[in-house]
């Protein structure tokens, strides 16, 4: 990697510099645009103690799931518990914390990290157990409470295609979170399916430009689908 070129190429270097009790966030929502290969290279590094904020936590054995597998995952900030039984398991006995956070305002809370907006009002969760502990206010007439903003130390992030510089496109619904993800990292690492030479991607379709982005790695993917009916 030298100057402008965010190009790695291994999943070694693409997360150098992991140690246990960092703060990762993660795009994704279900199994739709994970960054599946990074989450691999989490697990193959065996770093634990971990802080992971993502719309929920993969599934058994796929995803952000193979980190509670192996207990290297210490608190879990998320919106759903969803198709993860070792995650609603881990919840239920106290082995994992978890914060759980209404999915719009986890989305905002990634945004305003990234946008250096240290906290925000919502009105979202005023009256239930959200907002326990957190400061509320009237605002012309309506209650709101106050929630922090959210960085992390590590942001992984899965992309459709990069140029060397970084600049990254999303295809269809698996942009969802990582956009907001890929601001939010102090270290901002992004696995694509291809990548382009410079001046290849429509600067008007670009998602997340490259001034945002550390590192770019190309991968290949599974992405397994979640839930599959068929006809019988």
């Amino acid at each position: 990697m030298s100057g402008l070129d965010k190009r790695v190429y291994s999943y070694e270097a693409a997360l150098a510099g992991l140690q246990d009790g960092m703060t990762v966030l993660s795009g994704g929502f279900g199994l739709c645009g994970i960054p599946e290969n990074l989450i691999g290279e989490i697990r193959r590094r065996g770093v634990s103690g971990l802080t992971v904020v993502s719309n929920n936590c993969g599934i058994d054995g796929f995803g952000l799931g193979v980190l509670l597998e192996d207990r290297q995952i210490r608190k879990m900030i998320a919106s759903y518990v969803g198709e993860n039984a070792l995650f609603e398991q881990q919840l239920l006995s106290g082995e994992l914390e978890v914060e759980l956070t209404p999915q719009g305002t986890l989305a905002e809370k990634l945004r305003a990290g990234g946008a250096g907006i240290p906290a925000f009002f919502t009105a979202t969760g005023y009256g239930t157990p959200v907002a326990e502990g957190k400061e509320a206010r009237e605002i012309n007439g309506r209650h709101y409470i106050l929630e922090p903003a959210i960085t992390g130390d590590f942001a992984i992030v899965k992309g459709w295609k990069a140029d060397h510089f970084g600049n990254v496109v999303y295809r269809h619904t698996a942009q969802n979170f990582n956009p907001v993800v890929a601001t939010a990292g102090r270290i901002t690492v992004v696995e694509v399916e291809e990548i382009v030479e410079p001046g290849e991607l429509d600067p008007t379709q670009i998602h997340t430009p490259g001034i945002y982005v550390d590192r770019v790695i190309c991968g290949s993917f599974e992405k397994r689908i979640e839930k599959r009916t068929v006809r019988a």
